[in-house]
């Protein structure tokens, strides 16, 4: 068959328009799919800060958070939520139904500074509940929370800031977490990873911490452990260094165990 010119610019133009409707596909879509991943649409909100979004490539917050489970309605248990990195993310996950309690000591008040009371403004996230207490008093009631998180905690029971004498007892602290849960309830916890047989006095030095040491205050609280991920790992990791050292802060070693409260 021959093809005049009239002929060869029709296809051409439903070449073009077939391209263009194909190639507009996916970012119509894109709406819809944030809409059924509650994870996704959180970190996508436009007024989400900045500086967090910065720092999502290194901290991976959409495989931390779907590896705990959480989901609409949840209330969740941060301990040791710093500035509120994650009880941003965890705030507009849990929506409207759910809650979210951020929890610090309040010797952490010095290393906050302003950015917590800045997250908090003007009711920005109204379903965060903001404490203060130590890791073995966590204001709670009991068997009230879906899931407790500890996201690069754990090791702070062996640091000790200027003027205060513990931030709490280690067998206390998994103990309230425990305590907290619901029956069958997570508790899912991330740390800057120390060598194996390293002393627990690490936290109060380099900030790490052997999972051993976890694993075996898990366990000794009654906790189950019921998976673990290796997103984090980096064999490359200097574990010399203390993590905020600029060569390796974000890109430590760090281990995420998922735990279980039986019933």
């Amino acid at each position: 068959m021959r093809w005049n010119s009239l002929s060869l610019r029709t296809l051409v133009a439903a070449c073009l328009l077939l391209a263009a409707v194909a190639c507009g596909a996916p970012s119509a879509e894109a709406p819809a799919a944030e809409a059924d991943d509650p994870i996704a649409a959180a970190l996508a909100a436009k007024d989400r800060p900045d500086g967090d979004k910065q720092d999502d490539a290194l901290r991976k917050p959409g495989d931390v958070l779907a590896f705990t489970g959480v989901a609409p309605g949840m209330t969740i248990f941060e301990m040791e939520a710093g500035q509120g990195y994650y009880t941003e993310i965890l705030s507009r996950v849990v929506g409207p139904e759910g809650v979210v309690y951020m929890q610090n000591p309040a010797a952490f008040d010095a290393f906050a500074g302003e950015a917590v009371a800045a997250r908090l403004k003007d009711d920005r996230l109204p379903n965060v509940r903001h404490i203060k207490c130590n890791f073995d008093k966590l204001k709670a009631e009991d068997a009230s929370v879906d899931i407790v998180t500890w996201f690069l905690g754990p090791h702070e029971l062996y640091f000790t800031p200027a003027g205060v004498d513990s931030l709490g007892d280690a067998e206390g602290a998994y103990a309230e977490a425990f305590r907290v849960l619901k029956p069958g309830g997570y508790f899912v916890v991330l740390d800057h990873a120390a060598p194996p047989g390293t002393p627990e006095t690490s936290g109060g030095i380099t900030h790490r911490i052997d999972p051993a040491i976890v694993r075996d205050l898990a366990a000794g609280a009654g906790f189950e452990l019921v998976d673990e991920s290796d997103i984090l790992r980096n064999p490359n990791d200097n574990f010399a260094l203390g993590v905020f050292d600029p060569s390796v802060r974000r890109q430590t070693d760090r281990f995420l165990l998922k735990y279980k409260k039986p019933g």
